[in-house]
């Protein structure tokens, strides 16, 4: 079919088993149409992509493509029109805000019937932003109180707060917003010494304990992972974990990790790939820890952030705490993460027989979130 002039309508429309009226993706090459794209084939969706360039890269991902003129030129309401008929479309989906505003009224006169399957494409954009912001805002009106010993440095700002928060959400993984804020308040409370982490993953509180770390001048961050399937295997009370575990790719874990700490990492953030008992013996003998990915990183040989989450089996975080928590110094931290976890007890096991052994030397422990973190006596 023709629009305006000469111009014609691409399609090569398959036929689709579903029933559903077509969603019309317009413009169909930004990464949020793509992303949408990828739902709607999931889910069964018939999906009819289009653009207004003459030829867009993105039409060989859609079972159906057509053109469409810019919506700044006269013949885009006729051609909207047509192919709203056409192929009988059932809704529209537009992240381009100029494009999505201007559907938003003309679709209610062309077609009533035919609706914007998305909000304000700015909204979407902006909602995590917006979130983070409430986030540090309510941190900084409510902190944690917490009866720790050592001075209390003036928090970040809230700009700051919420690039953290912000920032954090983009990673996966599993640390969750009241442990990032009870992570903030330890922080700030926190001695000088180097910050390890046991079990880094994809790298959700790696990326948390090095902005941290860097903020309020603490130490270096040492991730200590073999990123190994073989380690993966937790033997958790009805296997849900490991049968989910088995399905993961830990180097292409590594590889995400490594994505999401460099740019942030500067000279302040390096990794051991290796088992976490061997991290500790590597630890004691070794100032500095080198990667390709990171270069070489120095370390001062003591902690004073310990946050422990590796192998969640009762005998792994047993073998953690004994193995890393002699190098906590006077005033620091230890952090057994998934404390609370539905799946079994490793963590909490092992985290109760600390407290119960070194009861003595203990000035705060507390659980948030899922975690327990604990504060060793100055003295």
């Amino acid at each position: 079919m023709t629009t305006g002039g000469n111009r014609t309508i691409l399609s090569n429309r398959k036929e689709s088993g579903n029933s559903a009226k077509p969603i019309l993706i317009f413009p169909g090459g930004m990464p949020r149409s793509l992303e949408y794209l990828q739902k709607c084939l999931r889910d069964g969706q018939a999906v009819i992509g289009a653009s207004s360039l003459e030829y867009d890269v993105s039409r060989e991902k859609y079972p159906s493509w057509l053109y469409l003129p810019y919506v700044t030129q006269p013949e885009f309401i006729n051609a909207l029109k047509q192919v709203i008929l056409k192929f009988d479309i059932g809704g529209v989906y537009s992240p381009n805000p100029v494009a999505w505003n201007y559907l938003n009224r003309v679709l209610k006169e062309i077609a009533p019937g035919v609706p914007l399957v998305n909000n304000s494409p700015i909204d979407a954009e902006l909602s995590g932003y917006r979130a983070a912001r409430s986030r540090a805002h309510t941190l900084l009106e409510r902190p944690l109180p917490l009866a720790s010993d050592l001075v209390t440095k003036p928090s970040i700002s809230e700009g700051e707060l919420a690039a953290l928060f912000r920032h954090a959400d983009v990673i996966p993984g599993m640390c969750d917003h009241e442990k990032i804020c009870a992570l903030c308040e330890i922080a700030r409370r926190s001695a000088s010494g180097d910050v390890v982490e046991i079990g880094s993953w994809w790298g959700k509180s790696a990326f948390i304990l090095a902005r941290l770390a860097r903020c309020y001048e603490i130490g270096n961050l040492l991730c200590v992972d073999p990123w190994s399937n073989e380690h993966l295997v937790q033997n958790d009370e009805k296997g849900l974990v490991d049968s989910g575990s088995a399905q993961m790719d830990a180097g292409e874990a590594l590889m995400v990790f490594e994505m999401n700490l460099l740019p942030y990492s500067g000279d302040h953030v390096n990794y051991l790939r290796m088992p976490s008992t061997d991290g500790a013996k590597h630890y004691r003998g070794h100032t500095s820890a080198t990667t390709t990915a990171f270069g070489i990183t120095n370390y001062r040989g003591h902690i004073a952030i310990l946050h422990i989450d590796g192998n969640h089996s009762y005998a792994a975080a047993k073998a953690d705490v004994l193995a890393w928590s002699g190098f906590v110094v006077n005033g620091g931290w230890i952090i057994v993460d998934d404390y609370v976890w539905p799946y079994g007890d490793g963590p909490q096991r092992a985290g109760d027989e600390f407290l119960a052994e070194n009861a003595n030397r203990i000035d705060v422990a507390f659980v948030m979130g899922s975690a327990l973190f604990i504060q060793l006596s100055l003295s």
